[in-house]
Order: structure tokens, then sequence, then C-alpha cells
């Protein structure tokens, strides 16, 4: 397995580093934020990343797609958690297209997988209904009611799931509230009767909502991945997932620690730069080496994913533990070499501390990882 990329994902990494220093630098993450765009990103920088190919990188080439592979998208990632872009790449780019390709009929994917790849279609997965990461515990109910189901139960922080335009929800169709078994995975219009959506303020203004059902109709024709099969389908997705967003916060801790640097190379205290401290060099090289490794975890996971590894599990939780671990301790560190100034909204050190606070949470925290990743260890 290689730990470094080939030409063709470098270049991927140098175009997708150029267009979003240019395009989507921090200033426009704050623009975002501070105009209360209602969709939460830029549609036309939207549109510019789908001209790009980005969003169909994960995609099938018989679906319209590039099949670029896991390393190339988890590269995307990386550079977008330099400039903390917000767009819909997650959401759709991984999840909706994951589920798609992995769950749907071939019917479900002519029609679906060429609109992710051409931008007219968005999607939101609406799995979450606890604080913490429980992928199992469903206890949103689907009903069958002659040819259609009537979903009822309320999710939580579903990213993206005030701007989508397809909503897939896991409901529990068959036996107790924490079965891995009996859950299925339905797709619903977000303007169906009975669905509430709600948008919900972030810490660090990541776009996600909170989702009501109230006997909300859906035909049979609309599951993905068949009746009762959605766990199967869903963990390895997640297993995407959760890489897509270690790069991500490889990307953020990367930031956080250069944008330090370049920072006690020039605060003086006690009529010295505080960068020559000799303390402040050891803190600085321990966060440069987890980072290093941070590099190796996430790389070994996105090749599993495209070599299919039967290791594909263990790699996905040990990049997301230490990828939260590492941003946990660079953005910590970064904020006290700053001092008092690193926590006001003018420094943008900030902003990468409350973005990793987020990012820490998706899809399962360093506390669940490192428990899965010794569960499947048979530790």
């Amino acid at each position: 397995m290689a730990l470094i990329l080939n030409e063709e994902q470098q270049s991927l990494k140098d175009i997708a580093k150029e267009f979003l220093q240019k395009n989507a630098p921090v200033t426009h993450f704050r623009e975002i934020r501070d105009t209360n765009n209602e969709l939460g990103y830029d549609e036309v920088l939207w549109k510019e990343m789908v001209n790009l190919g980005w969003s169909g990188i994960l995609i099938p080439e018989e679906y319209g797609g590039f099949d670029f592979g896991m390393v190339g998208m988890g590269s995307i990632f990386e550079e977008m958690g330099k400039t903390l872009t917000p767009s819909p790449l997650f959401a759709t780019g991984v999840l909706g297209a994951s589920l798609i390709s992995l769950g749907g009929n071939d019917s479900q994917k002519q029609t679906l997988l060429p609109k992710i790849v051409e931008g007219s279609l968005t999607t939101a997965l609406a799995l979450e209904e606890n604080n913490r990461h429980s992928p199992n515990v469903i206890s949103t109910s689907a009903t069958k009611s002659g040819d259609n189901y009537e979903i009822s139960g309320e999710k939580t922080f579903v990213i993206d799931g005030h701007s989508a335009n397809l909503l897939i929800v896991a409901a529990r169709t068959e036996g107790s509230i924490d079965d891995e078994s009996g859950i299925t995975l339905f797709m619903l219009d977000p303007k169906t009767d009975g669905l509430e959506i709600t948008k919900t303020s972030m810490v660090d203004s990541r776009n996600s909502a909170q989702v009501k059902l109230r006997n909300v109709v859906v035909s049979s024709s609309d599951i993905l991945g068949g009746l009762n099969n959605g766990s199967g389908i869903l963990e390895n997705v997640l297993d995407r997932a959760q890489i897509a967003i270690s790069a991500e916060m490889l990307g953020n801790a990367s930031q956080a620690f250069q944008i330090t640097i370049e920072y006690i190379k020039e605060r003086k205290q006690f009529g010295a730069v505080i960068g020559t401290f000799q303390a402040l060099q050891h803190r600085a090289a321990e966060m440069y080496s987890e980072i290093e490794l941070t590099k190796s975890s996430v790389i070994a996971a996105c090749n599993a994913v495209d070599e299919n590894s039967n290791d594909l599990k263990r790699m996905a939780s040990l990049a997301k533990y230490k990828a939260g671990e590492t941003n946990h301790l660079v953005t910590n560190e970064a904020i006290q070499m700053h001092g008092g100034v690193g926590v006001t909204d003018e420094y943008d050190v900030g902003l990468y501390l409350k973005r990793a606070r987020v990012t820490e949470q998706i899809f399962g925290n360093s506390e669940y990882h490192i428990d899965r990743y010794a569960t499947l260890s048979d530790y």
C-alpha cells in the first residue's frame, strides 16, 4: 500500500489547492456565515466544483462519473479543510453518491447518479437520532400500508438536510430499537407532506438540520437497497464518510498549525520572538509529528477503499480516531500559543478550533472509533 500520491492524484490535489485558495479562502467562509446565506454555501462556487468533476469522483464511469477513487476525494477534502470551504460535496459527493452506488438498483443508479455528477441533485442522509453516533439505534419507524410505508420519527444533525433535493432516511421496519438488522433506507422528496426540516445553527457554521417525520407516506419503489437491508449499506458508506471527514480534519489541523507557526515567528514577548522559546519549539515539534502520522493514517484508509481491502473498517476507524486526536491537540495548542487573541473572531485560528470540535463528533468521535478498532481487532 503506497503512502504517497501518484502523479494523477498529486495533480488533482494541486488543482484543488489552487482553486480553493483562489476562489474559497477563509474570507469566503466568513462571507457565507456573516450574510446568513440560506443555502449555507455559494451556488456559483458549487457549480464550478461540479465542472471540475468533484461531484462525480466516487461515481462509476457507466453512470457519468469519473471513478477516480477515495484517494482523490480525500485530497480534495484535505484542501477544503484548510480553507473551511462550505459546500454540499460531503453530503452529496460522498454520502449520497456512495449510498446510491452501493445500495441502489440499476434504475435508481441510472436516474440519480448522473444528476449528482451534473450537479442538479443534492442529497442528505438522515441517520442520527442521539447526541452520540449510534448507527444501529434507530427508533424512527416505517410501517407497511398497502404498497406504501408510513414513516414517523425524528432525526438530528442531518448534514445539509435543509438544502438537499433528496433525503435518504434510515428507518426501522423490523426488530427492536438497537437491532443491527431491520433497518431500511428510504428516499424522500423534502417537500413530502408530513416532513418538517429545520436548519440548525452549529458552532462552526457547518450546515445541519433537524428532521421530523409525521406519518410521511413513501412508495415501496423508493426503498434503497432492499427491505431490512440498510445496515450493511450504511456500514460501508459510513466507512467512506469517516475517511473523507478525517481528510478534512487533517487539512484543518495542518492549516491551524501553519497559522500558529507563522504567528510565533513574529510575536514578541519579553523582548524576544516567542518562537525562539524552547518550550514552544518542543510543542510545535509534537504537533508536526502527530500531523505526519495522521497523513499516513488517512492515505492508508483512502487506499483501503480503492483497493477494496478486507481491512477497510479498521483503517476507517484508525483514520477517524487519529485525525480527531490530532485536530484536538493542534487546535488547542494553536489557541494557547496565540493567547487571548486566538479566541477572538478577528483571528482565523479560532474558526479552526470550532470546526475541529464539530468534525470530531461527525459519525463517531475518537472514543467511539478506538473502541470500534479494538473490537474489529478482537481485543
